[in-house]
């Protein structure tokens, strides 16, 4: 039956039609944002995807007992959401295309949603008849390939950087223990007597900063892909390094070496950067007297243990502890934040004043390897710190 309003009918099936092709660009937009676009750009459709896809793995998360289970949990997270996203996508498109279909003559919802799937997964046993049913058909065919391609074509590129980082933090738990400790940097370096060898270290972090920089803001979710072992994290270990640099620079009386400094400027750029992408309010100028999570009596604490092992300090310890706050106040936030937000392992320094449980887990750690980390000593003055 005709409807007695063919006006308001035709306004009705242009604005479905719209509302319909607006669902389609939206998906493509966040196609391109996600995949495509070489740089950082927020996208809302990604955004919820990962938000809701969070407090679906936090409800299993609160029930585990140990981090290690926690840990063992979250490992599925940013993959599972990785092939989670595409399906949103295919749905959202598939919605799109019906809206459009049924304005177009399709006799029910049920066909509009025959033809949709049957296009948009080129399986061709239902079409419609006209030219532009045919076109919408045709495209909604390409956008389906498209979206698939393009999550398996940017796999190896993700994997790939995934790969990079990872080297990287394992090969520093060679020189700075488990939990990567600055203090411990140090101390392997003396024993080895190659406190004089730094160059190289802070050359390897430069270039990875950059790259983080780069990798962790245009392909945000490569920030949750946590590493192989529990016990690593590629914050951890960026902290620990930003922190061994300003120790570099502040207290241990090495020879200048600026290439500490661009290591340090490197790795708080990076991490401000990934933060801002992640909405964490934070000082993008801060003044050298600010406040950092790092107390004076931690400093301390560790300034002596350096100098029990034979590390060389500078004589004026105040002078040191104020030049080591004035590089730590750049990345103090960021460091903190991040740790929270990707629920990094127990690390001095660094999450351990953003997880407070993951004391617990340190002094199994001190107690199994009989005592023997520099952290066990820091430890004990660890302060609340603020909580993210």
């Amino acid at each position: 039956m005709d409807s007695p309003f063919p006006i308001i009918d035709l306004i009705a099936r242009i604005l479905v039609f719209l509302l319909g092709a607006a669902l389609v660009i939206s998906v493509l937009n966040s196609a391109i944002r996600t995949f495509v676009l070489p740089r950082s750009a927020h996208d809302w459709l990604l955004m919820v995807v990962f938000k809701s896809s969070g407090m679906v793995f936090s409800l299993f998360t609160r029930r585990a007992k140990t981090y290690e289970e926690r840990d063992q949990m979250m490992a599925l997270y940013a993959p599972v959401t990785l092939i989670v996203l595409p399906a949103v996508w295919l749905l959202l498109v598939l919605i799109g295309y019906m809206a459009m279909f049924v304005t177009l003559g399709s006799k029910s919802l049920e066909s509009a949603f025959t033809v949709s799937g049957s296009s948009l997964l080129t399986l061709g046993f239902e079409r419609q008849e006209g030219i532009i049913p045919l076109v919408l058909s045709f495209s909604e065919a390409a956008i389906g390939l498209i979206l698939v391609a393009l999550l398996i074509a940017y796999l190896p590129t993700i994997y790939s950087a995934f790969s990079h980082r990872e080297t990287a933090v394992t090969m520093l738990e060679v020189r700075a223990g488990s939990p990567p400790s600055a203090v411990e940097l140090f101390v392997r370096f003396h024993n080895l007597k190659r406190l004089d060898k730094l160059t190289q270290l802070w050359e390897q972090w430069e270039t990875l900063f950059a790259e983080l920089e780069e990798s962790h803001t245009s392909l945000a979710m490569l920030a949750f892909f946590r590493s192989p072992q529990s016990h690593r994290s590629w914050v951890t270990a960026a902290g620990a390094v930003l922190d061994a640099a300003s120790l570099a620079e502040s207290t241990v009386d090495i020879p200048p070496n600026p290439q500490a400094a661009l290591t340090i400027r490197a790795g708080y750029i990076a991490l401000q950067r990934i933060a801002a992408y992640f909405g964490v309010p934070y000082n993008a100028n801060p003044t050298p007297t600010d406040p950092i999570s790092v107390s004076r009596l931690e400093f301390d604490i560790a300034c002596n243990y350096l100098a029990e092992k034979g590390v060389p300090l500078k004589a004026d310890r105040d002078q040191a502890w104020r030049d080591y706050a004035g590089w730590r106040v750049n990345y103090d936030i960021p460091l903190l934040a991040l740790c929270g937000i990707t629920m990094a392992p127990y690390a001095p320094w660094s999450s351990d004043r953003s997880l407070r449980k993951q004391r617990m887990l340190a002094k199994r750690l001190a107690s199994r390897r009989g005592g023997t980390l520099p952290i066990e000593a820091i430890q004990e003055s660890l302060s609340p710190g603020p909580q993210l």
